[in-house]
């Protein structure tokens, strides 16, 4: 039989014990190095050195201006140092750099040289600028097929940027034959790797049928993904969906949200649309003064429609003093627009 005291020490030994194995994990702990990112003066000094990464990293340094003063020409000699060290990433900086002329003189044709070298190492990124400079002869002689097949490269290797612009390109018809099916099936690829531009794509295609089923409920899943990664498009879509009540009930204070929403992103059609539901009074307290605040902005844009709907505020007095001069200012700029209904209005006055 173990006594009393005896328990004890037992006791006592094993939480000594225990207590010793946690200073030795505080101790290791103490003693593992403290990972940090380096300063500016080591990555400096291992740039000079010849190291490729710290050269590209103390270029990027001086391209933002993040811990030196912003200098693109000695972005450009880093980039140039890494680049010239088969850096990819370097590389297509350097590309951009000529593409843009920022630190150097601009040189298309040295855009797409240093483009190239990375490309050929499979930077997609550098894959889809050496599409566009094919497609748009940039730096080189004009080849949509060589642009074609770059993009594809970009795109099978999974970059969606690429796949994006091939559905892009398929839709519209512009450097390949149009076609709505290849059109979807890209936007389809991107969307389900998260890309909010497919996503949105993909909801109009189910909206319009065109390539794909119609199907307004899944249009809207889709608008729904991409604008709630706040993609103005997407939110002016919403609202346009509760708003019209296609794929949903209709119901205008979730248009008016939707359509707020694309609003604050400076999207001038979902201004002009939330404009018309403060005169309306629909989804939200009629209030001409909020009305004319969203024309007014649409307006200034440059949107035909939110002009012509700020001329009429003017013009009836609406949420303003009735002033015709200002009327037929904002319907004259629609007018030039080809806005029918401002040219009618102008011919009234």
């Amino acid at each position: 039989m173990i006594r009393p005291l005896e328990n004890r020490q037992r006791r006592y030994y094993s939480m000594n014990k225990n207590l010793i194995s946690f200073l030795f994990i505080l101790l290791a702990i103490a003693a593992s190095p403290v990972l940090r990112a380096a300063s500016i003066d080591e990555v400096r000094q291992s740039a000079e050195q010849g190291d490729a990464e710290s050269q590209f990293t103390l270029a990027q340094k001086y391209a933002a201006g993040k811990d030196v003063k912003q200098d693109s020409t000695r972005a450009a000699d880093w980039f140039r140092k890494a680049a010239q060290q088969g850096h990819q990433k370097a590389q297509t900086n350097l590309g951009n750099l000529y593409r843009t002329g920022t630190g150097v003189d601009r040189d298309y044709g040295a855009a797409m040289r240093w483009y190239r070298k990375a490309a050929d190492q499979g930077d997609t990124r550098a894959q889809i600028n050496v599409a566009m400079m094919y497609a748009r002869g940039t730096g080189v002689d004009k080849d949509e097929a060589e642009g074609l097949k770059w993009l594809q490269k970009a795109a099978t290797a999974g970059d969606t940027r690429a796949m994006v612009h091939l559905g892009t390109m398929y839709r519209a018809g512009k450097g390949v034959g149009k076609d709505h099916a290849k059109s979807i099936q890209w936007f389809q690829l991107a969307a389900a790797k998260g890309d909010r531009v497919a996503q949105h794509n993909l909801g109009l295609g189910y909206f319009s049928g065109k390539g794909t089923r119609k199907d307004d409920a899944e249009s809207v899943r889709w608008h729904r993904k991409a604008a709630q990664k706040n993609y103005p498009p997407a939110e002016y879509s919403m609202g346009l969906r509760y708003a019209g009540g296609n794929g949903v009930g209709q119901d205008y204070s979730e248009a008016a949200k939707w359509y707020r929403k694309a609003a604050g992103h400076g999207h001038a059609s979902a201004q002009n649309n939330l404009g018309l539901l403060y005169r309306k009074g629909q989804g939200v307290g009629q209030d001409y003064g909020e009305a004319m605040q969203w024309f007014r902005k649409a307006a200034e844009r440059g949107h035909p429609r939110a002009q012509y709907n700020l001329g009429n505020m003017y013009l009836k007095g609406q949420g303003v003093n009735k002033d015709p001069e200002k009327a037929r200012q904002w319907f004259s700029r629609a007018a030039k627009a080809g806005h029918k209904a401002s040219i009618k209005a102008l011919d009234a006055l």
